[in-house]
């Protein structure tokens, strides 16, 4: 499988187009988790995406202990991504349950997007902010991110650099600016929108990587 670094496609993606988000493993660029989503918003300030209850995405399994493959599951609540240019984070919202409540805002701490000609490569950064509908939050795997800060995996300048991004979220939250003002949990998808499902070279399309992952990940590339 080949890679490239910085040379993604320019084109923007039509309401309601079917793309893909892969998560890119740390090592050998491989793609891993991957998800379909349908396209809500496709500007120079905001990539919002949609995925459904029910849908199919690849995730990881561990069959044994030291070995892993991607295999399918179901999605299990409705959910809207909301990504933004250079931003090391992207914000979900979810509705679950009867009725279709609004219930989330998760804050998921992640390589800024990349585009590709299926949809977006990035990679997940372990530390997570829960959020209630009330604007209440909690950290969510703080213990297990400074663990790969403390431990080399991730470097420390990276981690401080997180740290950052982390801070300029809980500002948006605690001062109820975009997207947590209250306007989002009431979008509601097209009625004619079917379950988007996963394009067919979802695995074959070209990685595009991160161009700092050396930087941030040294325990992955030790001879870089």
């Amino acid at each position: 499988m080949r890679d490239s670094v910085g040379a993604s496609p320019v084109r923007r993606f039509d309401v309601g187009e079917e793309v893909v988000v892969r998560y890119l493993t740390r090592v050998g660029s491989g793609v891993g988790m991957t998800w379909p989503y349908r396209v809500v918003r496709d500007d120079e300030e905001l990539v919002a995406l949609y995925i459904p209850t029910g849908s199919t995405f690849m995730r990881w399994h561990t069959p044994e202990p030291g070995r892993r493959e991607l295999v399918e599951g179901e999605w299990r609540r409705d959910v809207l991504r909301l990504m933004y240019p250079e931003k090391a984070y992207s914000i979900w919202l979810f509705w679950e349950g009867e009725g279709r409540p609004f219930t989330t805002y998760y804050v998921n701490f992640e390589e800024p997007y990349r585009r590709t000609a299926v949809g977006f490569d990035t990679n997940d950064h372990t530390l997570d902010i829960v959020v209630a509908p009330d604007l209440s939050w909690r950290w969510k795997d703080r213990e297990e991110f400074e663990a790969l800060v403390s431990g080399g995996t991730f470097s420390s300048e990276f981690g401080a650099s997180v740290e950052t991004a982390a801070a300029e979220v809980v500002q948006l939250i605690e001062s109820a600016q975009e997207p947590f003002s209250g306007v989002w949990p009431q979008w509601f998808p097209p009625e004619d929108w079917t379950k988007p499902v996963l394009h067919p070279h979802w695995q074959d399309e070209p990685p595009v990587v991160w161009e700092k992952r050396d930087w941030a990940y040294p325990r992955s590339h030790p001879t870089r």
